[in-house]
């Protein structure tokens, strides 16, 4: 190594030390993972090879954890410590950026569930990349402007884990959340406020904000903001465009008309009535079953008596 390069290497160096310890904010200097954003990187980078690849490959010949009591106890907690973050934001700034590792358990309750479906790119990119953005955040601008993004994305996460604890509650608590797709337009106006907020500084800029940091939360709420979308229209609009295609103008749905088409009715509409009824024995048949034996609501095992009875039910 030449003398020329071991000098740019010294500065840098240099730079980077006098970055890290004299131009951030010595409030949460000495906070823990504050020193260096290598530590924070780290775990992030950590986090998406587990739940994409060793995480599967470490459940791949093992049945599915049920999780529900740890999952209700999880965003019941999650609900409490967004709130108090929400209220004590500027005090709680660190413990915000500490939020973003405790919701990496979001994910590996997924992985431990075997809902892979549910660890989607979307997913993984918001978990994986917010510890890394808040970091800078709370290093060089804790307080003042930059407390709004996590004022409110603190106050849409008590209702976003609210809803996660309330949906691991069963099938008897799942039909009152008709109110799922509505979190997702809280997250896309969330997004909007912030990309207001944060690009207003370009026409006034009266505290002296670092304008870089100003670009860097807007340029996140925007790519989040078309992230989400994508997901609601994905999600929400095509789904329901596809459910109201599938209902012919004469009331049929399209499996229906295959029944007719494959020659099961006998013209007078006796295969739907007759396809009714058998599903109305067997919807009676396991809904008396199951309030002879009230532990069939939840997801724990059946007896091998209870399992009879179905079966026999269902015939």
């Amino acid at each position: 190594m030449s003398i020329l390069q071991s000098e740019y290497i010294r500065q840098f160096y240099d730079g980077w030390r006098d970055l890290m310890d004299n131009k951030s904010d010595p409030r949460t200097r000495d906070y823990p993972l504050m020193s260096s954003p290598f530590p924070t990187i780290a775990i992030s980078l950590a986090y998406a090879y587990f739940v994409k690849v060793l995480g599967p490959k470490l459940m791949e010949n093992r049945k599915p954890f049920e999780l529900r009591k740890v999952l209700i106890v999880y965003n019941a907690a999650q609900v409490i410590f967004s709130a108090w973050l929400f209220y004590e934001t500027a005090y709680g700034c660190w413990w915000y950026y500490f939020s973003k590792f405790t919701e990496f358990f979001d994910t590996f309750f997924f992985v431990m569930r075997k809902r892979y479906d549910q660890v989607s790119t979307l997913h993984v990119i918001h978990h994986g990349i917010m510890p890394v953005s808040v970091w800078w955040g709370v290093k060089f601008t804790p307080g003042g402007h930059s407390t709004f993004f996590g004022f409110l994305n603190t106050f849409v996460h008590i209702f976003m884990y609210a809803y996660y604890m309330l949906a691991a509650m069963g099938p008897k608590v799942q039909r009152y959340l008709w109110w799922k797709k509505y979190l997702t337009v809280m997250q896309m106006i969330q997004f909007v406020l912030v990309m207001v907020h944060s690009f207003q500084l370009f026409f006034k800029n009266d505290c002296n904000y670092p304008i870089g940091f100003a670009y860097f939360i807007g340029a996140h709420a925007v790519m989040f903001y078309f992230l989400f979308s994508n997901f609601y229209k994905r999600a929400y609009v095509q789904r329901d465009g596809k459910d109201k295609s599938a209902v012919k103008a004469n009331g049929h749905t399209n499996a229906e008309m295959k029944q007719l088409k494959d020659g099961n009715s006998n013209g007078n509409g006796n295969a739907h009535s007759n396809d009714f009824q058998n599903r109305f024995q067997n919807t009676f048949s396991k809904f008396t079953t199951e309030m002879c034996n009230p532990a069939l609501n939840s997801n724990s095992k059946s007896t091998a008596r209870q399992r009879v009875l179905i079966n026999a039910g269902n015939k």
